[in-house]
């Protein structure tokens, strides 16, 4: 039925800054521990959720991830792949930061050995593994 009524024209008119509020607030309102957060979400918005596109719901729902962990970074936490999950100190976001100059150094020192920066990376914690014990 909803899909007919898109095909005729009938559409919403609702903008996609507006569907990211609402998501936040679906967000906010959700019990921890929480599965399938998007798909919660969407069902909470009810038929707005059920008319809006794909595209949009898609869009205001990369917007609501980031305004979530943004405004409660106690409940909320975004990987660095950008998927939102609980702050309940099982997800670790991973330090993806590294200088350009140590980046040139250890692709120089890799060319050098004759391996790939993975590679010596792997062999640079092994050695420091066996250092330790």
């Amino acid at each position: 039925m909803f899909g007919r009524m898109k095909r005729e024209g009938f559409g919403l008119g609702v903008s996609k800054n507006k569907l990211a509020n609402m998501m936040l607030d679906a967000l906010s309102q959700l019990p921890p521990g929480t599965t399938n957060l998007k798909d919660c979400v969407v069902a909470n918005l009810g038929l707005i959720g059920q008319m809006c596109t794909t595209r949009d719901i898609n869009e205001a729902w990369n917007q609501a991830k980031g305004m979530a962990a943004n405004e409660y970074p106690e409940r909320f936490i975004l990987d660095g792949r950008k998927v939102l999950h609980w702050n309940d100190g099982s997800v670790k976001v991973l330090d993806r930061s590294i200088t350009t100059a140590n980046y040139k150094k250890l692709n120089e020192l890799a060319e050098s050995v004759g391996c790939s920066v993975n590679e010596l990376i792997s062999r640079l914690i092994r050695n420091y593994r066996k250092g330790i014990k």
